[in-house]
């Protein structure tokens, strides 16, 4: 049986990396709004030890300088590897798997209590919700510049003990948009290029990973995606050797892993917050897929 996510926001971070500090001290940054880790293998190695997988209330940016890293986000195995950004949304599940003795990551994460540089609904579409995660091979130009960007962040976070936060919000907004211009450059490019059958499969995940809370049947999905059932079911078997309810199950456990985990609501809460007919069917679907029950499952967390 899979390990359940634990929540790794800013205060389960501080817990974690402030009996170390001295010894990182020169690379990290961390306040209530922002964290920030300056190429220090040290902080990846200790948040390792805390026995994957995660999961993130917040938004994270990153930069992988060297080496290489293989992670599992929102069910998909990815290859990291020098030159790429990546990005991860609230909501996502993280599960690395293997990161290389020289691997060394820039980057800073916006706490739930960060002040946002955008208005509601006027967000750039990369950070919208509607992806939950994304990875950006890009030219060393573009890397440069988004060093940069997170340069003069880290120069600005340090220039006083309490950093300005209007020119701190300005300069993630740069980057924010940054990201956004080369993440729609690369859908553009992959769109004239990935066959429809792995399009159908990504745009299926995206929504699974989004609604499986309140969706349970492929049919939604379908409905969603301007398919029939028959064909959205069999390019998902066809194309991930796993079907489409399969997906959505799995999904869907993870959610219910987390609240049980995470949060002092009851089994029937959950139940009918995931739009379960009745706690009873709810139990019943729970030891089906996990092998013990939900009260089990909260008690032994």
């Amino acid at each position: 049986m899979n390990r359940q996510p634990q929540l790794m926001d800013a205060s389960r971070m501080r817990d974690i990396l402030t009996p170390h500090f001295s010894q990182i001290r020169e690379n990290v940054f961390l306040n209530s709004e922002l964290g920030m880790v300056r190429g220090n293998p040290t902080v990846f190695s200790l948040l390792m030890r805390q026995k994957p997988p995660f999961t993130i209330n917040d938004h994270r940016f990153g930069i992988i300088l060297s080496g290489e890293a293989e992670i599992n986000f929102n069910l998909q195995d990815r290859h990291l590897k020098s030159g790429t950004l990546v990005y991860i949304g609230p909501g996502t599940i993280i599960h690395p798997k293997r990161l290389s003795p020289d691997l060394h990551i820039f980057g800073m994460g916006l706490f739930s209590n960060f002040p946002m540089p955008f208005a509601q609904g006027q967000m750039p579409s990369a950070f919208n919700g509607q992806v939950r995660d994304f990875q950006l091979p890009v030219s060393e130009e573009n890397i440069a510049t988004a060093r940069h960007i997170l340069d003069t962040i880290w120069q600005t976070v340090h220039a006083t003990d309490n950093y300005h936060r209007p020119t701190v919000t300005a300069l993630v907004a740069a980057q924010m948009h940054h990201y956004d211009h080369l993440f729609r450059q690369q859908a553009d490019q992959q769109a004239g290029s990935r066959s429809r059958e792995q399009t159908i499969f990504d745009r299926f995940l995206q929504l699974v990973t989004q609604h499986c809370a309140e969706h349970h049947q492929i049919g939604y999905y379908a409905d969603r995606m301007c398919l029939t059932e028959r064909y959205l079911s069999t390019v998902i078997r066809q194309t991930s050797g796993t079907t489409a309810k399969d997906w959505i199950d799995r999904a869907l456990i993870t959610r219910i892993k987390i609240e049980l985990r995470h949060t002092d609501k009851t089994a029937a809460q959950i139940a009918h917050e995931m739009n379960f007919a009745n706690p009873s069917f709810f139990s019943k679907f729970f030891l089906r897929l996990t092998g013990m029950t939900p009260g089990a499952y909260k008690a032994k967390g």
